[in-house]
């Protein structure tokens, strides 16, 4: 089976030359649809910079990308523009809506760039908001809504176009503890659907979320496993409802 993501010996370097800063260091990783990865690192790690290669904000300086088959490495930002558009779902730290939209409009957005015609549009953003537990909040405003479910917005508005990856960059981290939990178990059941989540953080308690935890230092994979405790919580999931 051809890999979702497969990045070979990717390299980015800042300042070539004496100052170099090797933000990325032939790293090598490769994840299949379906998966939920978390990719953690602390400040410095390259794990920022990681995301903005995989989310096909920022091109390598050596090494390939292929995502879903496709050489993305050396493209042109237009052609890096459209990949982003088809194929990645972005759920961001600051939520990144706009103000004067309603809640159904913010996720529509996305939706007219890929020239959909405005009653397909309205379909997937009422049934993506309804996914997320909004479908009684449509008509607000940021301004009227708890950063929680703002941020239930921004991942209504990744997920409505049904791109393979949704990408979510420190997505509690302007949230409180409440909030945070409930943002991780929309991801959670967004990865029992079926779907790609790619989780970037630098906090553990985060990552533990996930079921694949991949570990980034000074540019470079330091490790990379398979949780025990999403398989274990996995299995008493699936017991219970055997049980029902």
């Amino acid at each position: 089976m051809e890999h979702l993501i497969k990045v070979v010996d990717l390299c980015k370097v800042y300042n070539p030359g004496e100052n170099e800063v090797r933000a990325l260091d032939h790293v090598d990783l490769e994840i299949d649809q379906g998966e939920f990865v978390a990719i953690i690192g602390q400040s410095g790690s390259g794990k920022s910079t990681f995301m903005n290669m995989l989310g096909c904000l920022d091109v390598p300086t050596s090494g390939k990308y292929y995502l879903n088959g496709t050489d993305v490495s050396t493209m042109t930002d237009n052609q890096l523009s459209e990949v982003r558009n088809r194929e990645i779902g972005f759920i961001f730290q600051g939520f990144n809506l706009i103000p004067n939209l309603t809640a159904e409009e913010n996720v529509e957005l996305p939706l007219i760039y890929r020239g959909m015609d405005k009653k397909s549009r309205k379909k997937l953003a009422q049934e993506s908001l309804e996914m997320v537990g909004l479908g009684n909040r449509m008509n607000h405003k940021p301004a009227e809504m708890s950063g929680g479910q703002q941020q239930r917005v921004a991942i209504a508005r990744a997920i409505a176009a049904k791109p393979p990856v949704i990408l979510a960059d420190e997505p509690t981290g302007n949230l409180d503890s409440g909030s945070s939990k409930e943002i991780l178990g929309i991801l959670k059941q967004l990865h029992s659907g079926g779907r790609t989540v790619i989780l970037i953080t630098h906090d553990d308690g985060i990552a533990s979320q996930a079921k694949r935890v991949v570990r980034i230092m000074d540019g470079k994979i330091e490790s990379d496993f398979i949780n025990p405790e999403y398989e274990q919580a996995e299995e008493k999931h699936e017991q219970g409802n055997d049980e029902e």
